[in-house]
């Protein structure tokens, strides 16, 4: 049967209509390890709630350092204290959450002095934490998925040769994975370089602590402006990164009503949605992953 005028017109405005109606379904990501009150790695994967945990932080490193873990009280790796860990992370990963290594965070002693040191900041990952072999795994014979770049001190140099030399290791049959936690400010001062080398698999932006693009009471602006910035310019499933309660962070927070009717409705229409980034974990109080989860 022909189409007339009229049915073809009807088709192409409900091909629109689902164009502009499609949602993408993600995830949420969480960093474990700097709260007291947060639970065990295993506890915090057995909620069922999340699809990537960032234990946090390697806050000591490069330069020359001796690289040093803290993990905010949870294990004292000084004395091999968190080997144990590598129990937790098997079960985690066995419910198919990816477990990475934090790398930075905002309070430490890191930097990268050359293109070598990253190199050799590289290797004592890959050794320590990835698929290598050291006699002092901090965290244990675990092989964690990969690491993420929480870069906010220090230089701004390196860090995209440090991504290139992490992601080389790759082709030696496992997959390492790669992601980082931006500032929303478009570029980020300390990751804008390594970002530019389409490595990072997921990027969790940071939305709050930053004024000019975090959300404010009544006005979404400019948080949807800084995300379609992000989207439209880097090439990796972008996250909604926000603290999980008011008390995780001195700006930026977005009550759950607000959240899932005004902004995830409109940031789940881009493809390279990826998800929704907790920073804190506060869900023993607030209960805001649980409230946020169908919606993400």
């Amino acid at each position: 049967m022909a189409r007339t005028p009229q049915s073809t017109a009807l088709l192409i405005s409900l091909s629109v209509l689902a164009f502009l109606q499609t949602s993408y379904a993600g995830g949420i990501a969480i960093y474990w390890g700097q709260n007291g009150i947060e639970g065990t790695l295993t506890e915090t994967c057995n909620t069922g709630k999340y699809s990537y945990v960032n234990i946090a932080f390697l806050n000591t490193f490069g330069n020359g350092r001796t690289p040093e873990i803290n993990l905010g009280g949870h294990c004292d790796p000084a004395s091999n204290g968190c080997t144990s860990l590598s129990t937790d992370i098997r079960n985690c990963q066995n419910r198919g959450i990816k477990v990475m290594l934090s790398i930075g965070g905002a309070d430490g002693s890191y930097s990268l002095s050359s293109s070598k040191d990253a190199q050799k900041v590289a290797n004592y990952l890959w050794n320590n934490f990835l698929g290598g072999h050291s006699s002092s795994r901090p965290l244990g014979d675990a092989v964690l998925d990969g690491i993420d770049f929480n870069i906010e001190v220090g230089s701004t140099k390196y860090w995209d040769n440090l991504a290139r030399a992490l992601s080389g290791f790759s082709k030696r049959g496992r997959k390492v994975y790669l992601t980082a936690a931006p500032q929303c400010a478009f570029p980020d001062r300390f990751l804008g370089a390594a970002l530019k080398t389409g490595l990072f698999d997921h990027v969790w932006v940071q939305f709050y602590n930053n004024a000019p693009c975090q959300y404010t009471t009544g006005n979404t602006n400019k948080l949807l402006n800084s995300w379609n910035r992000w989207t439209s310019s880097i090439n990796s499933r972008i996250f909604l990164g926000l603290p999980a309660s008011s008390a995780a962070a001195g700006g930026g927070f977005i009550p759950a009503d607000v959240l899932t009717s005004q902004i995830l409705p409109v940031i789940k229409r881009s493809p390279k949605y990826g998800g929704v980034m907790l920073w804190s974990y506060y869900d023993d109080q607030s209960g805001y992953t649980s409230t946020i989860k169908s919606s993400v």
